[in-house]
């Protein structure tokens, strides 16, 4: 894992992502110099025996100007239609660019519905060793022509940090319109202070960031910092970087102080407990006396029956649930029995599940290893 810059020499598997604001141009479309420049860049990692994944955007960008859409307030489906008519000319653009340098582009589109499913994410992974074992660059956008609010990754700096932890990456390099994280805002302060390293993401850290300030851009630093803490708690470092310089990228891997890095956590998060935690939509909810709560916080005891105090929600054998406290939310996890089971169970020691039941598969409603604690109220990581 990433501690020091120093490591940065010895990094094998990069994730770049590149927003709107960088390709696309309002007045002439997608900006080929600086995917040109990109594909550079990417070439030489590849030369160097690093595999590099693209996470872009810029689809529905595109779109919007072909249409003319530009000033008008799209709605869902007018943005997936936008999407649609994008996606096309910028893979067009990508292939063009690495052409140049002898290589092959794969397109991979993604909603966060692919990534819920265990077996879509196993299939999305093995999908990019495949490409990496074959010489070909993975280029990573969201499919935004099937888009809804429920299966939308928010902004393409959440989709680079999960595609990241999905290929286990070891580093995530988000490239912007600055040059990293500032203390205050070096539009308003011309004298204002880059952070150069970040070892933790405290709340101090978060209330650095500011808005979008880019006309197609959804994500400003604020969804960096996000994705910087999605990525460095399941092991990844993150740096933010000015994709407007040349050469940031090669300083930044030549261990020089460029942008803003993010150094890895020591408590790294395996990747079953990242997809249960950060991926799954919990659908229903669990609420624990105190003797659980602190069972789960403080012991790393799995959950059981006797320490349930309600049952809410419709959810089925293996689905995701939240797990409730006196004071909120405490984990998730993969529960063993359906709704109906768990309120027949609730209360209960695991010796009556099954004169309860008829049957007893499991002794504890939620097992440790598939259970993943929350951040507590008052922690300084954000």
């Amino acid at each position: 894992m990433i501690r020091s810059r120093s490591d940065l020499s010895g990094i094998r598997r990069i994730v770049i992502k590149i927003g709107s604001s960088l390709l696309a141009d309002t007045a002439h479309g997608i900006r080929q110099s600086v995917v040109d420049h990109l594909a550079d860049e990417v070439a030489r990692l590849m030369t160097a025996g690093k595999e590099v994944v693209v996470v872009t955007s810029g689809a529905v960008a595109l779109g919007r100007l072909k249409l003319g859409w530009l000033d008008k307030t799209l709605t869902v489906h007018e943005k997936q239609a936008a999407a649609a008519i994008g996606q096309p000319e910028l893979m067009h653009a990508y292939s063009k660019a690495f052409a140049r340098h002898g290589s092959a582009v794969a397109q991979i589109l993604l909603t966060k519905d692919d990534l819920r499913h265990r077996r879509r994410y196993l299939n999305a992974r093995n999908t990019s060793e495949t490409l990496f074992a074959e010489n070909v660059v993975p280029v990573v956008n969201e499919n935004d022509t099937v888009m809804v609010e429920e299966i939308k990754f928010g902004d393409n700096d959440t989709l680079g940090a999960l595609v990241s932890l999905l290929i286990d990456a070891d580093l995530l390099v988000m490239l912007t319109d600055v040059d990293g994280l500032f203390e205050t805002s070096p539009q308003d302060e011309p004298d204002a202070k880059r952070i150069g390293v970040v070892e933790v993401l405290t709340q101090e850290v978060f209330a650095m960031a500011g808005g979008s300030g880019s006309a197609f851009g959804t994500g400003g630093m604020a969804s960096k910092l996000q994705a910087a803490h999605l990525a460095t708690k399941g092991g990844v470092a993150a740096a933010i970087i000015s994709g407007k310089r040349e050469s940031t990228l090669q300083r930044l891997l030549a261990c020089e102080d460029e942008g803003t890095l993010f150094l890895c956590g020591e408590d790294r998060q395996s990747r079953r407990q990242h997809w249960i935690a950060d991926l799954l939509r919990p659908t229903g909810t669990i609420r624990v006396d105190d003797g659980a709560a602190n069972a789960l916080q403080s012991k790393g005891s799995s959950l059981l029956p006797v320490g349930v105090t309600a049952v809410e929600g419709v959810f089925d054998k293996g689905d995701c649930v939240e797990i409730v406290g006196r004071e909120g939310p405490i984990a998730r996890g993969l529960c063993n029995y359906n709704a109906e089971e768990m309120r027949q169970i609730m209360g209960h020691g695991s010796n009556e599940i099954e004169k309860l039941l008829g049957y007893r598969d499991f002794s504890s409603v939620i097992h440790r290893d598939n259970l993943v604690l929350l951040a507590r109220q008052g922690d300084q990581e954000g």
